[in-house]
């Protein structure tokens, strides 16, 4: 499981925002692999994210 995987995840829902965790259970794939990959994809600002409330939680979403 790769970030190229939650990248198309993303793409493929691209009006809603998810938590990490709604991106692992969709992908049937662990949490931290997904923690590991949006924290790539957030550094090199392939998605969108924003905080959700909650410390350390971020939600994401596909980049237009």
């Amino acid at each position: 499981m790769g970030q190229q995987e939650i990248y198309d995840f993303l793409r493929d829902n691209k009006i809603k925002w998810f938590t990490s965790k709604d991106i692992s259970d969709g992908l049937d794939v662990s949490i931290g692999s997904v923690t590991n990959c949006l924290r790539k994809l957030r550094e090199s600002r392939a998605v969108q994210y924003k905080e959700s409330g909650h410390r350390n939680q971020f939600q994401y979403k596909y980049k237009r």
